[in-house]
């Protein structure tokens, strides 16, 4: 008798199954990558102050350094800095060590899970070499703020780790510490403006 097929599911606050192996864009719902990173911390929870510094709150700060960067780009990739750790709603944010550790099998299931999302919210499973580069300096940004503002590092920590930083980017850039349903509610309306912009350009 043949074995049936490895599942893992997760099911959701809309009530969708998402099956972390195999996920599908009909299974993926914005309202729950909000609720789900506004409550997954970052830099594991090893951060100053009252609130944890979710996935979220990054997210969002990442989408404004980029837009800060590129200001005239097509929105879409502007949603696509959005959602760039998207998939840690299901999977959680790990620590490069971690990830490190765990090997190639985490960097393919959240390859898939970012395919999906990509999907569901128009854009392409694969986003261009130039634009993943782009959010990528925009990320290295937000993480040496974070490391200095509020995750302990030095000045020269965080310049050895993420190297290469424009102070006059930095200048006005903020790290929010709030609680999670007024940082969901935050990625919530971000998202909307930015789907509605590109429903704009149509």
């Amino acid at each position: 008798m043949a074995k049936s097929a490895k599942r893992a599911w997760q099911r959701m606050l809309s009530g969708r199954r998402l099956d972390l192996l195999d996920p599908t864009p009909v299974d993926i719902e914005i309202s729950d990558i909000a609720h789900g990173l506004a409550f997954v911390a970052r830099w594991n929870g090893q951060t100053r102050g009252d609130w944890a510094y979710s996935v979220a709150e990054h997210s969002l700060l990442v989408e404004e350094i980029h837009r800060r960067k590129n200001p005239g780009c097509d929105p879409r990739w502007h949603l696509a800095a959005l959602l760039h750790d998207a998939p840690e709603y299901v999977i959680g944010d790990m620590i490069s060590p971690v990830k490190a550790a765990l090997g190639q099998e985490y960097g393919e299931m959240d390859a898939r899970l970012t395919a999906a999302i990509h999907l569901r919210f128009g854009l392409p499973a694969q986003l261009p070499k130039e634009i993943k580069a782009e959010i990528k300096r925009a990320d290295r940004v937000s993480a040496w703020l974070e490391a200095i503002r509020i995750a302990g590092f030095s000045r020269s920590e965080a310049d050895r780790l993420f190297p290469g930083q424009d102070e006059l980017l930095l200048a006005g850039l903020e790290i929010k510490l709030r609680p999670p349903m007024e940082t969901r509610a935050a990625f919530l309306f971000r998202f909307t403006q930015l789907i509605e912009e590109i429903d704009g350009m149509k």
